[in-house]
């Protein structure tokens, strides 16, 4: 093997080679969730950089405090984590992607506020809210993927349960759903009331929707 073999050979391995396992930088956190092709969450963060839940909530907190003043911002809707477009440059963005062509009905407002403030909520729960059939509404947020299906309510019937996506925070301007502003006391009792499933704790009421499905 000549010389020049050989360096074309260490080359080659060297390109290959993986970052070692254990080590979580700002920079390195902020590179994964930009080629990230859906949200991640803190577990398969953890898994992928080899580093404990602490580490890797450290620095989504060293990467939230480093883009309040950039273009982008840190999302996070519970578990999930996602990069997204600052809402100030909203409308610079909307120009560019026709996004502002776009526009809700007053019933997919409506709904889309149950779902945020009632999730996980079943669509007879916001068809009570409501007092009217909101299966077309429901459809129409899921198409344009400000809601999605969580799973299904371990109640009779199995029906399924929505929350918001991340496309929901992103549109809105928001970074977590904590941004949401506080509802009105008689508005919030109204919601609690009409709830039902909904009030379960998330984890003791649904079974989630395999990948895929």
């Amino acid at each position: 093997m000549t010389e020049l073999d050989t360096e074309i050979v260490e080359l080659g391995e060297a390109s290959t080679e993986r970052p070692a396992p254990g080590e979580l930088t700002e920079a390195g956190l902020e590179a994964l969730l930009f080629v990230a092709e859906r949200p991640l969450s803190r577990r398969e963060i953890a898994s992928i950089a080899g580093v404990d839940a602490a580490t890797v909530d450290a620095r989504l907190g060293d990467l939230e405090v480093s883009l309040r003043n950039r273009g982008i911002r840190l999302l996070s809707a519970g578990d999930r984590i996602e990069l997204a477009t600052a809402p100030e440059v909203g409308a610079l963005i909307a120009r560019y992607v026709g996004a502002d062509a776009v526009r809700l009905s007053p019933a997919g407002l409506e709904t889309l506020a149950i779902v945020a403030y009632r999730q996980p909520v079943t669509r007879a729960a916001v068809e009570r809210i409501r007092g009217v059939d909101s299966d077309h509404t429901l459809r129409s947020l899921l198409h344009r993927r400000l809601v999605v299906e969580l799973g299904r309510s371990n109640a009779p019937g199995r029906p399924i349960l929505y929350g918001t996506a991340f496309e929901f925070l992103e549109r809105f301007g928001l970074e977590s759903l904590d941004d949401l502003p506080p509802l009105d006391a008689d508005v919030a009792a109204r919601l609690a009331e009409e709830g039902g499933v909904a009030l379960l704790p998330l984890d003791e009421e649904i079974d989630e929707v395999p990948t895929g499905a």
